[in-house]
């Protein structure tokens, strides 16, 4: 791995839980392997292109990395449902990352509607670079997961492969397909393709009790999460 700079962003008002304040500490890397990565994973590191990131809050620690056991997962009720309905309309194309103008408008699509629903922050559209930063210019080799409807593009996720698992690091959707479900139709299909390949782990990034974009992952059990004090993983249950 070769890290060329660190540094750590000053306090300001938290992303996931406005009533607190949080700081991130980053390291941009120039190299990193797979391997090296999923060591970061293991003790809560996440990223997108070459910026490493993990919250690093002198007066929270809110923030803890999930991961799902892939042997011991055991889909509820409603996930066999949402696969049900899936299974057999949508089509998943799995590639290397690129960027068109189909992708980044359904990435704008897709946070106009969050911003609407869950107040997201709204900071307009996606320029064309900074999308590429973010998913398709990557220091290893990243699948791209398109999921088409017909011929619609209406779902894209991008995923890590490490040599213990599987990271989801980002999805987007059609708002207009919600009644789909496709975040949870992506995760049971990122932890089915762990299974296939046999590997343990679906890393799942960040688990904020209180913050409703991120207390779905929850949902995924059994789950562990990772306790920054000690460095170990747990079962919350």
């Amino acid at each position: 791995m070769i890290t060329l700079f660190t540094f750590q962003s000053p306090p300001s008002q938290c992303g996931y839980l406005p009533d607190r304040e949080w700081s991130l500490r980053y390291d941009v890397v120039g190299e990193i392997l797979p391997k090296e990565y999923g060591e970061r994973l293991r003790q809560g590191w996440r990223r997108f292109g070459y910026q490493l990131f993990r919250p690093e809050c002198p007066s929270c620690q809110a923030c803890q990395s999930l991961r799902v056991p892939v042997a011991q997962f055991a889909l509820s009720r409603s996930q066999k449902r949402v696969r049900a309905k899936n299974l057999g309309e949508i089509e998943l194309r799995i590639g290397e990352p690129s960027l068109n103008a189909e992708k980044l408008t359904l990435y704008d699509n897709f946070h106009a509607a969050q911003v609407e629903r869950k107040n997201w922050p709204d900071h307009g559209s996606k320029e064309a670079a900074d999308y590429a930063e973010m998913f398709v210019e990557n220091p290893f080799a990243v699948e791209e997961w398109c999921y088409y409807l017909g011929e619609k593009l209406v779902g894209v996720g991008y995923v890590d492969v490490i040599p213990d698992g599987l990271s989801a690091i980002y999805f987007f959707h059609d708002p207009d397909e919600r009644d789909r479900s496709l975040g949870t139709f992506n995760v049971l299909s990122v932890l089915a393709s762990a299974a296939e390949r046999g590997l343990p782990y679906v890393y799942l990034g960040y688990f904020v009790k209180g913050c409703g974009s991120l207390e779905y992952k929850a949902n995924y059990r059994p789950n562990e999460l990772f306790d920054s004090a000690s460095g170990e993983w747990f079962n919350p249950d």
